[in-house]
């Protein structure tokens, strides 16, 4: 009897395992290779390029990049410091208009950042920085409404991300703040809005710091899971292979286990092998969202995370001469509002360099704005993207581009398409 109470007890073990969402180890050189993509990064130390991400996907990872690492989060610590006292009018309040403040998701991001250093902000600067991304949370809800028939102005995404900052440091939110995102995840987001919700829930719960809201938090946390797992493809990512990355985070972190999450988070982790291989991840933010999950982490472990835990050092990527090849020229067609313009650039460039050199030939005019996840276009011939307004870009006849424009590169002989759409 007890040789068979030991293996049932096993069986048992093993059934619960496969229950929950577990991802299998993958190649260290894989993952070496990816932490690789940021390092060229954390060399562009300017305003328009520092990423808290990048920092945060690091220290969640197995690999560190030493003294790169220091001098990324003290050049982030002084922007993000200088650029708030810049925008202080002289009585100490901040200044909305001001142009140089950074955004509800970048600030979010960087108290991310000070979590992954194992800093709990305080004092005078600690509390400019949490009345700043309240402030920017409570914007948002009025501008959703009381009757939720309006928007945030930036995005579901960037709200929850605000939550989820705020919680990891221990800061308390309105229930009203909270309940916008209650609210919004019973409809319809995009997998990486849902996920990124369902992370600032799972910090809340986990927290207790909204006692009262507990009941509908804990609904809430299941149709996230619900949600994610139903809008898994059957090559297997979450979305598309770009939400697939913070779905995982989430779902990892879920307590609510099945044999559906079991076997769902073992399919994305196939494709998501599939897209490593094939070289689909070159964007910092997606790369920074990915490293955590192949290290069986996720954000919500920054409430309590183990800063000596070791860490791989990271060298740099070293190019073998079959990689370096001579100046090549490719052509690429961009059709923009009814007009073709082929464009002539070196191998290897991306969308934003073709654009560039449409514009440099007097052919194409276009502005970007800086985001998360890299510039976006804001402005196509004069036509402005705006309120529920953007735009597109499609390789023909008719696929749209998951990637932006500074990460997608055309092939010889592609046409791009430029289209102004509403959402």
């Amino acid at each position: 009897m007890g040789s068979l109470g030991g293996l049932l007890f096993l069986l048992g073990a093993l059934g619960a395992l496969a229950q929950r969402c577990e991802v299998p180890e993958v190649d260290s050189k894989l993952v070496e290779r990816l932490g690789q993509h940021l390092l060229p990064r954390m060399d562009q130390l300017s305003q328009e390029h520092l990423n808290p991400s990048i920092y945060v996907g690091l220290c969640l990872s197995s690999l560190q990049a030493g003294a790169k690492e220091v001098l990324y989060l003290h050049s982030l610590k002084v922007y993000f410091q200088q650029s708030l006292l810049r925008c202080a009018s002289s009585n100490g309040e901040d200044n909305s208009d001001c142009q140089d403040q950074p955004t509800m998701g970048q600030l979010a991001l960087y108290l991310l950042a000070l979590r992954a250093n194992c800093e709990f902000i305080g004092g005078h600067k600690g509390d400019r920085l949490v009345s700043k991304l309240k402030g920017f949370l409570e914007t948002e809800k009025r501008a959703i409404g009381r009757d939720h028939k309006g928007h945030p102005r930036t995005s579901y995404y960037q709200y929850g991300l605000g939550i989820l900052a705020l919680c990891v440091h221990r800061k308390r939110l309105h229930s009203s703040v909270v309940g916008k995102l209650l609210y919004a995840v019973e409809h319809d987001l995009p997998v990486d809005s849902v996920a990124m919700a369902g992370l600032a829930f799972t910090c809340l719960e986990r927290s207790n710091l909204n006692p009262d809201q507990r009941n509908p938090i804990a609904l809430a946390i299941r149709t996230v899971q619900d949600k994610i797992l139903k809008a898994q493809t059957p090559r297997g990512h979450f979305g598309n292979v770009y939400s697939t990355p913070l779905a995982l985070q989430f779902l990892m972190t879920s307590s609510v286990p099945g044999v559906e999450l079991g076997a769902a988070c073992l399919k994305a982790r196939a494709a998501l092998l599939a897209s490593l291989q094939n070289g689909d991840f070159q964007n910092a933010l997606m790369i920074s969202q990915l490293l955590p999950v192949l290290n069986h982490k996720s954000y919500v472990d920054l409430i309590s995370l183990d800063c000596l835990a070791p860490r791989a050092m990271l060298e740099p990527a070293v190019e073998t001469p079959s990689q370096i090849r001579g100046p090549e020229v490719i052509s690429v067609t961009l059709r923009v509002l009814q007009s073709q313009y082929s464009i002539s650039v070196p191998a290897g460039s991306s969308l934003e360099d073709v654009l560039k050199k449409a514009q440099e030939l007097g052919k194409v005019t276009y502005r970007t704005q800086a985001s998360l996840s890299g510039p976006y276009l804001t402005s196509v011939m004069g036509k402005e993207a705006g309120e529920r307004k953007f735009w597109q870009h499609l390789r023909a006849p008719d696929t749209p581009l998951l990637q932006g424009i500074a990460d997608y590169r055309p092939k010889d002989g592609e046409t791009i398409e430029l289209r102004l759409v509403s959402w």
